[in-house]
């Protein structure tokens, strides 16, 4: 008698715990990173992270600068690029939602040897 109450507890809370599994919100997020110019930026590292700062994870660009973070639970994330010593700026509070793809772009700054020489 004790197993079988045993054995049927055990039954409930894993169908109880399945059905909360089931009901996770899961979204995308994708982008593409770009340089200062507009152009796509391949092999810079994306980082994500939950807006309170925890959680966070990488990814690296494509040939084409884009990205994707498969399978994140919804909610509110901050992300940002870096490559060749240099990051974007962080992209705050992107919104992930239910079985939704969001799309973002992050932006390099200009590399130093960008800049713009004024000849008096």
């Amino acid at each position: 008698m004790k197993r079988t109450m045993y054995v049927m507890a055990l039954l409930v809370a894993l169908a109880l715990a399945s059905a909360a599994y089931a009901k996770v919100a899961i979204g995308t997020l994708a982008g593409t990173v770009l340089d200062a110019k507009g152009k796509p930026v391949a092999g810079a590292t994306v980082t994500i992270q939950t807006s309170d700062g925890l959680h966070p994870s990488a990814r690296h660009t494509d040939a084409n600068g884009h990205f994707e973070f498969t399978r994140y639970e919804a909610g509110q994330y901050d992300l940002r690029a870096y490559v060749n010593g240099m990051f974007s700026d962080w992209v705050k509070r992107v919104s992930i939602r239910r079985d939704k793809t969001t799309e973002v772009t992050l932006r390099m700054p200009p590399a130093a040897d960008d800049s713009v020489t004024i000849s008096r």
